[in-house]
């Protein structure tokens, strides 16, 4: 049985340093951060290297790109706690940009799940993506089935020049186009973990392929 890559103290830090949002505590506890969070991640980035090239040998899980920072950016924003109370790992399709199609993966007390899709792509590329969506609409049922899609990232109104009735309009006035699979802190720390990770992300591949594929990119 392999061992986990995560454990409860993963967590554990995450609550702590939620409560402890401070420079002098992080630096004091920046050994068990290294310890139960840095070091495990950068381990499960270099392991998962494998299942993602079982879905598109373009996918990047690079140790030095794939892991978010810890560390907020605080310059123009009026919250300056400096540091993230949550993991984030990014996989992308051919690219290191964040806004490029790829896989998430989001820990964090009571709140983890993995997501793949794309997150508020620039004007040109959004433009692409819906007319994909009008162009093949039975393929982008077909890719979505099954998923849940995020809701949060939507216009109010039709995008112009789509026609108001269109059966797809609910996905056309996206500006994100995410499909999210929750998972438990059990599941995190759990030594098949590197399995559930490879099965989301296969159940959210066509969606993936359909958004990289209207974007003209290799899958």
């Amino acid at each position: 049985m392999p061992q986990p890559y995560f454990t409860p103290e993963l967590f554990d830090f995450l609550k702590r340093l939620k409560r402890n949002n401070r420079r002098e505590w992080f630096l004091k506890n920046k050994a068990k951060y290294e310890q139960v969070i840095k070091e495990p991640c950068i381990r499960f980035v270099i392991d998962a290297a494998m299942p993602l090239h079982d879905v598109s040998p373009h996918l990047r899980s690079d140790p030095k790109s794939s892991m978010f920072r810890i560390y907020r950016d605080i310059r123009f924003s009026h919250d300056k706690r400096p540091y993230k109370t949550h993991v984030g790992m990014q996989f992308s399709a051919g690219a290191k940009d964040v806004h490029a199609p790829g896989y998430y993966l989001h820990l964090e007390p009571g709140q983890c799940f993995v997501c793949g899709g794309i997150w508020q792509p620039e004007r040109i590329p959004l433009l692409k993506i819906r007319e994909a969506i009008v162009a093949r609409p039975d393929d982008w049922k077909k890719a979505t089935k099954g998923l849940t899609l995020s809701d949060e990232d939507k216009l109010s109104r039709p995008p112009r020049g789509v026609p108001c009735d269109h059966p797809l309009m609910e996905d056309l006035k996206r500006k994100s186009f995410i499909a999210l699979i929750d998972l438990s802190e059990d599941q995190i720390c759990g030594a098949r973990f590197m399995n559930e990770f490879a099965k989301a992300t296969k159940k959210i591949a066509p969606a993936v392929e359909f958004l990289a594929r209207a974007l003209e990119m290799k899958w």
